[in-house]
């Protein structure tokens, strides 16, 4: 399927992604709600143990985003063969990456947290996840790397399906085994974990199965285990190994973001784990359209039509910057009501009711710093994106440890520095972007 620049065709793209992103989101606030109902201190550690484990899981999501980009742009080019060898050696690497991340939880995570922890009990909940969460790298990975294969050949409705699948289980495991119903043990934080791990492991056998039915392995000659070849790894690497970092130092600087937040106190860090929750809720829609933007760019720069990269990104982030205005009415507001669903404790509710109103600006420098990135990323020039992304983490962090840390600032304020980080990143990006250097990338 060829890519068009139309606002349809974005749409077209786009929505199952949103969708689909939906149904995933759900299950950290609805996990979040649950944990939310244990305690304070559960609370807290389901940010820092969360956060951490998605800090190793970036480096499987920035691969399979980097696999995405080399599926499109291979898509646009009408190159079928080459996509179903690029998916066996990406499923390969992912594999073997999931090995090397399984081990480092087990043997490096317990001494790392204990080092920058000071509450006792947010790390033994922590530690508590981590180990149930370990289990789920490999169905994880190997799930993104089908999600990459779709939306990299712009069929994502899939993706509605898929995604649902895995939001129903995994909810309905939560209640289950978190609170311990229908007979089940009550296993709080390490119920969530294992909910999770499920849930992925189901969505997995679903993508293969209905691939096998619609007859998508046989046509793009997906895991036909070919014989792993070093060639194959040199222009995916080439794009996928600067995302990795790039994703990986993103959430790597979130992890620290809330480290700072665990400084100023528990509850700072139980209210800033449910506005995390309801920021990435409210972020769907652009996430799903910095996907839809990714592979799009790939697609028609492989057709040879460079020249529309430019306006299809206009198009795209008018369609981002619409979507928030409606989306932050409800955090604008509501933002009592919305605080109440995670926690019943009025001291928390009212701690978290200014950090909402703070991310509805940041929402803003989120759509337009996270769209014009993506498409720098989907020409391929993913190592000027991992450079400018590392200086605006660089200034986030630096930003964030003064505020908290030497001038004792609250939380809100804190929280105002994601403005600052998405604004440098789409202004970087935008300066890149004009100067027409990725017109002549190839891989």
């Amino acid at each position: 399927m060829s890519a068009e620049n139309t606002y349809r065709s974005i749409w077209k793209t786009a929505y199952p992604i949103v969708v689909g992103l939906m149904a995933q989101n759900l299950m950290v606030v609805i996990d979040t709600a649950f944990l939310g109902r244990l305690g304070e201190i559960t609370l807290g550690a389901s940010a820092i143990g969360g956060i951490f484990y998605l800090c190793l899981v970036m480096l499987g999501a920035g691969f399979a985003v980097g696999v995405q980009i080399v599926i499109g742009r291979r898509n646009g080019e009408g190159n079928k063969t080459s996509i179903g060898l690029i998916f066996d050696h990406a499923m390969y690497f992912v594999i073997a990456l999931a090995g090397l991340l399984f081990l480092v939880l087990t043997y490096l995570a317990p001494g790392f947290l204990q080092w920058f922890l000071k509450s006792e009990g947010v790390l033994r909940e922590s530690l508590i996840y981590l180990d149930y969460r370990r289990f789920g790298f490999l169905f994880g990975f190997m799930v993104l790397i089908f999600n990459s294969f779709y939306v990299g050949i712009t069929r994502t409705r899939i993706l509605i399906a898929s995604t649902s699948l895995m939001a129903a289980i995994n909810i309905a495991l939560d209640y289950v085994l978190i609170f311990g119903h229908f007979g089940a043990p009550a296993m709080g934080i390490a119920g969530a974990a294992m909910a999770t791990n499920i849930a992925e492991a189901c969505t997995f056998l679903f993508f293969l199965l209905w691939s096998i039915k619609n007859k998508t392995l046989p046509a793009y000659r997906l895991l036909q285990f070919h014989r792993p070849n070093r060639l194959q790894y040199k222009p995916l690497l080439k794009v996928a190994v600067p995302v990795m970092f790039q994703y990986f130092f993103s959430f790597s600087a979130w992890f620290v973001f809330f480290l700072v937040i665990e400084q100023i106190g528990e509850t700072a860090l139980a209210a800033s784990n449910i506005t995390r929750s309801f920021y990435m809720l409210l972020m769907i829609p652009v996430w799903g359209l910095s996907s839809a933007t990714n592979t799009l760019v790939s697609n028609i720069i492989g057709q040879g039509r460079s020249h529309e990269v430019i306006p299809l990104i206009k198009k795209v982030l008018v369609i981002a910057l619409l979507s928030t205005i409606v989306i932050v009415q409800v955090n604008l507001f509501i933002p009592g009501h919305i605080a109440s669903f995670f926690t019943n404790e009025q001291h928390l509710i009212d701690a978290t009711i200014p950090l909402l109103r703070v991310i509805s600006l940041a929402l803003f420098a989120f759509a337009f710093g996270m769209i014009i990135f993506s498409g720098l990323s989907g020409t391929g020039k993913t190592l000027v994106a991992l450079v400018i992304e590392i200086f605006s983490i660089t200034f986030y962090l630096v930003s964030a440890f003064i505020i908290a840390v030497w001038l004792k600032g609250p939380a809100a304020l804190v929280w105002s520095v994601e403005v600052i980080y998405f604004t440098m990143m789409g202004l970087g990006s935008l300066a890149y972007l004009r100067t027409g250097k990725w017109k002549i990338y190839k891989f």
